[in-house]
């Protein structure tokens, strides 16, 4: 199934106004290229910044995006145009907006997504006995749970009560506990982008899109930006063992991010991060469609709580991180036989949206059919040393 990447398809509605930065595969340098979305225009920054973790870590990167005049520049419509093609050619092609940065997530964030798992758990990884234990946790737990501050005295109570009924679960602990669920996504680099295929794996039964905000936070532990990402899971293996939580979750194609990354600047602040409505939307080659909304506002932690159990004394990342915030949205609704609920096909078209991040579209394979993973790290070093980028200031001093 063909996808259509537009401006208007993949842009913030308030595009003119807001620092965009993304990154490209560039023919020319057989290599990837950090870029500024400006307009119609996609502007390489390469001369200032050989990598995006580079360029978040200059104090004057948003003025480098806005103003720099960097080197090649190419038509937005081309660039997307090559993008949704996926041919090899000489123009660009969009890659997902981060690099050096480890790719981390915090799971268990949101009320609906925490039962739907205590439900993956107790139907143990089976669709079929889903809607029955839907029904019997539901009824349960939510009353008790839905307005809970994790962490608090009243939230300790309620795991005395739930423990008593025999309901306590292992995503009860991280959804109302005290220390949420932080755990790496995918190998640092591993990330796809706009228009890429996001894959799952060839046995798996019962899998889905997490539709999710991103942070990208710099060295220092500041978030410095946001996007859209898409952490694909496997309902079945989760289901069966929490232990299979990195089969579940990292596979060819399973980490998507992107459109671009949009810097926090006096127009776009974390505050309207935590604001932003996130859009789930599914066509299926069958004809199936499912649509939903992840209002970000209902979080059941802090951003700042997230990203300091990630970072902190107990740990550093040098290049920087990205942070999947979580999902409330798991489909539920029945594609096939009544009581199955909701699983991937080949084909499906997924696309993520927020009004002021873009949306982000992908299509569904298996991760076995999904394009390998095959520029990592030494690659990129040696790509980047060959074109003389590299450098003890690279990416540090001021704008240049």
């Amino acid at each position: 199934m063909g996808i259509s990447l537009t401006a208007a398809d993949v842009l913030p509605g308030d595009a003119a106004d807001a620092t965009l930065v993304g990154r490209v595969f560039d023919p020319s340098v057989s290599g990837p290229s950090v870029v500024a979305v400006r307009g119609e225009e996609v502007v390489d920054l390469s001369p200032v910044a050989p990598t995006v973790s580079a360029l978040l870590e200059r104090p004057d990167a948003v003025e480098v995006v806005r103003t720099h005049p960097g080197g090649t520049s190419w038509p937005l419509a081309e660039v997307l145009a090559a993008t949704a093609s996926r041919a090899a050619g000489a123009v660009p092609r969009f890659l997902a907006p981060v690099d050096l940065q480890v790719l981390k997530a915090a799971g268990v964030t949101f009320v609906r997504s925490m039962l739907e798992r205590v439900i993956e758990e107790r139907a143990d990884g089976d669709p079929a006995r889903a809607e029955e234990v839907r029904a019997k946790v539901g009824a349960a737990v939510r009353g008790h749970i839905s307005h809970l501050r994790p962490g608090s005295a009243q939230a300790a109570e309620v795991k005395g009560v739930l423990q008593a009924e025999g309901l306590w679960s292992q995503y009860l602990e991280v959804g109302i506990g005290p220390d949420p669920e932080i755990f790496t996504k995918a190998p640092v680099l591993s990330a796809v982008g706009l228009g890429a295929d996001v894959g799952v794996l060839a046995r798996s039964e019962w899998n889905n899109p997490e539709p999710e905000l991103v942070l990208v936070v710099d060295s220092r532990g500041k978030p410095v930006g946001a996007t859209l990402g898409n952490d694909v899971n496997l309902r079945d293996f989760e289901g069966r063992s929490a232990l299979l939580l990195t089969e579940a979750k990292d596979n060819n194609g399973s980490c998507a991010v992107g459109p671009f990354l949009r810097l926090f600047d006096d127009g776009f602040t974390l505050a309207d991060a935590k604001a932003t409505e996130i859009a789930l939307d599914i066509t299926g080659p069958d004809g199936f469609e499912l649509h939903g909304v992840n209002p970000v506002s209902e979080i059941s932690r802090e951003l700042e709580d997230l990203v300091s159990h990630a970072f902190g004394a107990h740990h550093r990342y040098p290049d920087g991180f990205v942070l999947f915030t979580g999902t409330m949205f798991a489909p539920t609704e029945d594609r096939d036989q009544p009581g199955e609920g909701f699983t991937h096909k080949v084909g499906d078209v997924v696309r993520i949206s927020s009004p002021r991040l873009g949306a982000l579209t992908n299509v569904v394979n298996t991760a076995e059919d999904a394009e390998d993973w095959a520029f990592g790290i030494t690659a990129l070093m040696e790509n980047l040393a060959g074109r003389g980028l590299l450098g003890s200031r690279a990416g540090r001093g001021p704008t240049g």
